[in-house]
């Protein structure tokens, strides 16, 4: 068994000593507590208020009841709420209780001893305050009173009150009289302290007409009071609508309200009179539903209708209205359903008294209903745990070595019942060591006991295992009820023998190079106790580091590892053995393990794999690393060579040093990694050898550019030029065979870009047009991109981005020619859009005067022409062979060497005029071609759908422009046509080189342009071709 020091037990023998002379009334402790609190809020401290110097854990503190809504720390006895929150109006234990310091909740704490030497068992109750957290309320929104005609001023009105289920100050402290916007308000309110009336003057919603006074009742109540101030005829007004308003006392305060409409009628002029104000009765709980309480009785000295009297409840809870009912005619009070007293002890309303004359007039009586007890409730047992005995399910576990009369459970004993009903007696039957003790010395409450179950004499688990202790109540009512309940007691066997080792020290001898698992020695050790206690588990002190191994239930030392002399040879370890008792006991002995020596080390690298880098391009027979063995042996056994183990013979070992040469150069590119093995072998007899395996990585040196895999320099894209800015023009993308930096491209444009139209990302290759495209920029543009990587010193590769800025691709073969050409051309030379696009502009007046004449001469023409053939003797049309006078198909001649004059009128305008001869086919409105008998020359091998004769680089897609936007069909040429000019020799004179543009619309400068590369370097760059 545990000992205690002198001091120590001098020290609880005072402190219990002080508990058992406490005054009884000190040891009830008395908290306060408001509703709706957080959690975790102090509530008290036991051991402060016990005057216990809590802390040192030997006295422990244990919430045996109220952990519903409390907990307590077990050190320091602080109470404090959990995280359950506290509703004071949802207390069962609360209903009805008008008194703050009367709602409370119950809770006991248990002071324990060392080793639960003692318990003690505390009661307490902390007293829940009430909050504002209920808003007063009418019983209806709508209030409706009748006030007869021609009253007095002053006659006074009784109006229904509200109810609020806090009391006290956050009860109802005021009635408030108000109208709509604009008037002033009339309120009133009860004095709480004097109990008389007091009034607070205003103006209603009814003019001067109502007031509003509060008066206090004796039962503690406020009646709001309607007093009229003026006269009142119902023939000029029938009724008034008021705002009657309620407030409590609340911090904040809570209100509502209701409309109060006053109907006025005529005279009734004698109030109902009850017999009492107050009626009082004692009601037996499980009355049957229908059965009578008591007849409210009312008189009014008025006849007839104003002196009929019915009979409602005023200001009545839930609970009244749901278990009693009221008869409007005769006043009867019954019982509507069963009531139960333990739930409802007291039931406290008020019932109106009210004529039917118009208006009717009311009384009002308080009735008082106490429901008196029987003995229905059979007395309840409930056993439970106390202090650090463990109690699950109706069983206690108690070890064997307790102490007389010390406390294993606490039975608490109860009764819903009241009065003789709920006196209780409780007691132990059977013959068994346990005892009922009361917990308290103070008289509690008669119908709610609590006893601690103490042991009447010593345990003994060898004599007796179990106990079946049955606990019987009976209560005094008659007949008497009783009730039982049982508790198994398990006693438990106590360890209180270690185990022995038959020697302290066990010294053995063994030899190296064992096999993993042999057996080293065995031991024993014996334990006095019984059972479990008795079973014995050997292990080994963990400083063995899983060397050795023991078996837990025989005892026998095996050695896991195989053991090596020259690492260590002598190893001294502590074997343990240990019960299986629920208190562990132990003892232990020393084991020495002295090792026998072996010739058996093996040379040893420093690494099982060792890696080097070296540079490529490294001179041959250059050393690429060094590798380091050693043997844990001596003289000829620590004696080495080095072998490389290899098929290609690339590297040799130099076998004083252990350096490692290569015979050749290495090239990351051809091949990164070369692993092979070294072997060294000692001078033992016989030899032992070891290898390791060697991984020699090439690193990268930058000795590879870059290569631009796409696009390829003769290649091209068309780019209209109604692109956005940010269109992806054209990603260029390249690859480099060395890796890391070495590997890591930028890209940049550096040449070709005059006009800072493109932008490409250094990152990712992607051009993109970043500048909005004009009437200069047509035309075929080549970007030159330089790759560099990143390596020191860098390496970079150039490529040819053509990029073709034009709203279609008409004649790819000139296009293709022309970037034929661009790789012809020194990367100096910028070929980017029209240079000759200003000089244009200022032909554009010149060609716009020749053209105007043209056209004015060619309308004369045709008319003239027309005028002739219309006429009778030209019936027949044109004939093949015969010359005409006019043919409007020549354009007219005129002298290239003068300039043409500007015209002022069209100098702003920036359509050209055109000269070239178009011979086209003429198309249907559809898009389709016109069906002929003859040959079209679209038909002709080598022709294209349109042709230009002279209208070089400059010239519109005339065709297009038929096409799409003329509502007639185009000029076709047939093969009768007279050949004797050379105007109509215009198809076989057209230019190699000529290309053309357009967009579709109506035929413009702005949308019909060629590039500048193909109108400016056709003869630049001939002698280049030509070469």
């Amino acid at each position: 068994m545990r000992t205690t020091g002198a001091v120590d037990y001098l020290y609880y023998c005072m402190l219990i000593l002080q508990f058992v002379h406490q005054p009884a009334a000190k040891q009830v402790f008395r908290y306060r507590l408001a509703e709706e609190g957080q959690p975790d809020v102090r509530v008290g401290n036991v051991a402060a208020d016990l005057g216990i110097v809590a802390g040192s854990g030997e006295v422990t503190f244990t919430l045996e009841s109220g952990s519903d809504f409390f907990k307590i720390d077990n050190i320091t006895g602080e109470l404090a709420t959990n995280e359950r929150r506290i509703d004071r109006e949802k207390l069962q234990q609360c209903q009805m209780i008008f008194d703050e310091n009367e709602c409370f909740i119950d809770f006991e704490v248990s002071v324990i001893g060392p080793a639960q030497s003692w318990v003690d068992l505390f009661e307490g109750k902390v007293i829940i305050s009430d909050i504002n957290d209920n808003t007063p309320s009418f019983p209806s929104p709508v209030l409706t009173l009748s006030v007869e005609e021609n009253r007095p001023i002053g006659t006074l009105y009784l109006l229904p009150t509200a109810t609020d289920r806090d009391f006290g100050r956050n009860g109802i402290e005021r009635y408030e009289l108000i109208q709509d916007a604009g008037e002033s308000s009339r309120r009133a309110s009860g004095d709480p302290y004097s109990g008389k009336r007091r009034f607070d003057e205003g103006a209603g919603r009814g003019g001067g007409v109502f007031e509003l006074q509060v008066a206090d009742t004796t039962d503690g109540e406020k009646q709001p009071q309607l007093i009229i101030k003026g006269a009142l005829d119902r023939e000029q007004r029938d009724s008034y609508e008021l705002t009657l308003r309620v407030r409590d006392g609340g911090d904040p305060p809570r209100s509502s309200q209701a409309i109060l409409r006053v109907m006025i009628t005529d005279v009734n002029d004698n109030s109902p009179r009850f017999e009492k104000s107050v009626y009082e009765a004692d009601l037996l709980e499980n009355s049957s539903p229908g059965a009578p309480i008591l007849q409210l009785k009312a008189a009014d000295a008025d006849v007839g209708v104003n002196g009929q009297i019915e009979y409602v409840f005023g200001a009545a809870t839930e609970s009244v209205r749901r278990l009693l009912r009221l008869d409007e005619s005769t006043g009867w009070l019954s019982v509507l359903h069963r009531i139960d007293r333990e739930e409802v002890s007291q039931l406290r309303f008020t019932v109106m008294a009210r004529d039917r004359g118009q208006p009717p007039k009311m009384d009002k009586a308080t009735v008082v209903l106490n429901i008196k007890d029987e003995n229905d409730n059979v007395p309840a047992i409930e056993i439970r745990k106390i202090g650090r005995i463990f109690l699950k399910d109706g069983v206690a576990n108690v070890a064997e070595d307790v102490v007389v009369d010390t406390p294993i459970a606490l039975v608490q004993v109860s009764d819903r019942d009241q009065g003789e009903n709920g006196i209780v007696t409780c007691t132990v039957v059977g013959d068994v060591p346990f005892q009922l003790k009361p917990a308290s010395e103070m008289e509690g409450e008669q119908n709610k006991k609590k006893y601690f179950l103490h042991t009447s004499a010593l345990l003994d688990y060898e004599a007796v295992q179990e106990y079946n202790v049955v606990i019987v109540a009976v209560d005094s009512g008659s007949p008497s009820l009783a009730s039982n309940n049982s508790l198994v007691v398990k006693v438990a066997d106590t360890n209180d023998n270690a185990p022995v080792f038959g020697l302290n020290v066990v010294e053995v001898s063994f030899s190296e190079n064992n096999a993993p698992g042999e057996r080293v020695t065995t031991v024993s050790a014996s334990d006095a106790d019984s059972g479990k206690n008795a079973e014995i588990s050997y292990s080994l002190d963990p400083s063995v580091n899983g060397i050795f191994s023991v078996d837990a239930d025989s005892g026998d030392i095996r050695v896991n590892a195989i053991l090596d002399r020259e690492q260590s040879e002598r190893y001294e370890f502590k074997v343990i053995a240990r019960d299986k008792g629920v208190n562990t006991l132990q003892g232990s002995a020393t084991v020495v393990v002295l090792v026998a020596d072996k010739n058996d080390n093996e040379p040893k690298f420093m690494q099982d794999v060792f890696t080097f880098y070296v540079k490529e391009n490294l001179e041959p027979n250059s050393p690429v690393g060094m590798v380091t063995v050693i043997d844990a042996d001596k003289g000829q056994n620590a004696e080495m060579s080095l072998y490389v183990e290899e098929e290609e013979e690339i590297f040799s070992i130099e076998n004083d040093t252990g350096t490692i040469f290569s015979t050749l150069s290495f090239d990351r590119e051809q091949k990164t990694t070369y692993t092979f093995r070294v072997k060294a072998v000692d001078g033992g007899d016989p030899p032992r050898s070891a290898t390791a395996t060697v991984s020699l990585f090439v690193m990268d040196d930058n000795d590879n550019a870059p290569g631009v895999t796409f696009p390829i320099n003769s290649s091209y894209t068309l780019l209209p030029p109604s692109s956005n800015i940010r269109t992806v023009v054209r990603t260029v993308i390249a690859t480099d065979s060395d890796t890391g930096i070495n590997a890591d491209l930028n890209y940049s444009i550096v040449g070709g870009n005059p006009f800072r139209l493109f932008e490409i990302d250094g990152g990712t290759g992607v051009i993109s047009l970043v500048a909005k495209l004009e009437q200069k920029h047509y035309g075929l543009h080549r970007l030159v991109v330089r790759v560099n990587d990143s390596g020191q010193p860098s390496q970079s590769s150039t490529a040819l981005v053509h990029v073709y800025v034009n709203e279609t691709l008409s004649n790819s073969t000139v296009v293709e020619a022309q970037v034929a050409r661009s790789l012809s051309t020194s990367l100096n030379t910028n070929i980017a859009g029209d240079p000759n696009y200003d000089l244009s502009k200022q032909r554009l007046s010149i060609v716009i005067g020749v053209v105007s004449g043209i056209v004015t001469v060619i309308l004369i023409i045709l008319v003239v022409v027309t005028a002739r053939y219309c006429r009778p003797k030209n019936k027949n049309g044109y004939e093949a062979g015969k010359k005409d006078h006019e043919d409007f198909f020549t354009p007219q001649p005129h002298d290239k060497s003068k300039k043409p004059k500007k015209d002022k009128r069209k100098q702003k305008s920036k359509q050209p005029l055109y000269s070239s001869i178009v011979t086209v086919e003429a198309s249907k409105p559809n898009g389709q071609r016109y069906d002929g008998v003859n040959e079209k020359l679209s038909d002709s091998p080598g022709m294209g759908r349109y042709r230009s004769v002279n209208g070089g680089p400059g010239s519109p897609d005339l065709a297009r422009h038929y096409k799409s936007s003329s509502p007639l069909p185009t000029v076709q040429l047939h093969p009768q046509s007279p050949t004797a000019g050379k105007k109509h020799q215009a198809v076989q004179d057209l230019p190699p080189a000529n290309t053309f543009v357009g967009t579709g619309d109506n035929i413009s400068l702005g949308s019909d342009h060629c590039s500048d590369y193909s109108s400016q370097t056709i003869n630049k760059y001939n002698k280049q071709m030509m070469s």
